[in-house]
């Protein structure tokens, strides 16, 4: 299944709430914004994303509840007092008016804490953790499979246009093979029949896509496949467009005609229009 790498996840369970907020990275990089005092909680909680989630940049926010919340809050006065002294002696070595307010205080590192972490509020912070992360994999396959909707779209657009090609090639052959010919006769040089077959066998060659044509559903069936895949597939569909814009230049170079150009143009737009729509897919 595709998975999209950005989602948005909120849960709470008793004093506990979780905000996690996911977005596209190369790699599976957490971070946590916690009381200092459940910091500690950090590494047990990073096991729930096993199996669940593999790439993406994760910001995990725990809030507290004081209203659900049992135990008592604690003041560090004497660290409530050195940091207001200190903002007021940067208030009055900088002559900035406002030092802050009580709020400010109360965010600063370990001014507040529980008095007691219970048991109880433990479990509202684990449980209310495992079934956020829960809700952000299951956005993240929400969100996959519209990005996979969009990408089989634009794999349809990269057949029609093969299929015009196929149609439109030979012809442009034929066009070209009889604008040789008919310059030979216009300038009236005597030619050996057999080098004018070689010439038109190497221009045959020169403008012949058939290989190219054939590569490009290569790679379109490729990531048709990767779509259905369960692990992650970000880097190999990001391969893939490499390719397909590989043989889309290719195409380019060898056109020969303004509507085998327009096509490779076309390519070239899908192909791109897929490629960012794959930079979110884990």
């Amino acid at each position: 299944m595709t998975r999209s790498m950005t989602a948005f996840a909120r849960t709470e369970h008793g004093a506990a709430v979780w905000e996690l907020r996911s977005v596209n990275h190369r790699y599976l990089d957490t971070s946590f914004r916690m009381p200092e005092n459940f910091r500690y909680l950090e590494t047990e909680l990073k096991r729930n994303f096993k199996d669940q989630i593999h790439r993406g940049k994760i910001e995990c926010s725990l809030k507290i509840n004081a209203a659900e919340l049992k135990t008592r809050f604690v003041i560090n006065e004497p660290l409530v007092t050195e940091v207001s002294e200190a903002l007021t002696r940067v208030q009055d070595l900088s002559g900035v008016e406002s030092r802050g307010d009580a709020l400010t205080l109360l965010r600063w590192p370990e001014v507040l804490s529980t008095e007691e972490v219970s048991d109880e509020l433990l479990s509202d912070i684990e449980q209310a953790f495992t079934a956020a992360v829960s809700q952000l994999a299951e956005m993240r396959d929400r969100e996959g499979q519209e990005l996979a909707n969009l990408i089989e779209s634009r794999l349809k657009d990269i057949e029609e246009t093969v299929r015009h090609l196929r149609t439109e090639v030979p012809a442009i052959t034929a066009h070209q093979h009889e604008r040789l010919i008919k310059r030979l006769e216009d300038i009236d040089i005597e030619v050996d029949p057999g080098r004018l077959e070689q010439e038109l066998v190497i221009l045959t060659q020169k403008l012949d896509v058939a290989e190219e044509l054939d590569r490009l559903l290569t790679h379109v069936a490729e990531v048709r496949r990767n779509l259905n895949r369960q692990e992650p597939v970000g880097r190999r569909l990001d391969f893939l467009m490499q390719e397909l814009n590989r043989e889309a230049n290719t195409l380019s170079s060898k056109a020969s005609a303004s509507t085998t150009t327009m096509r490779a143009v076309d390519l070239k737009v899908v192909i791109e229009q897929m490629r960012e729509q794959i930079q979110n897919i884990e």
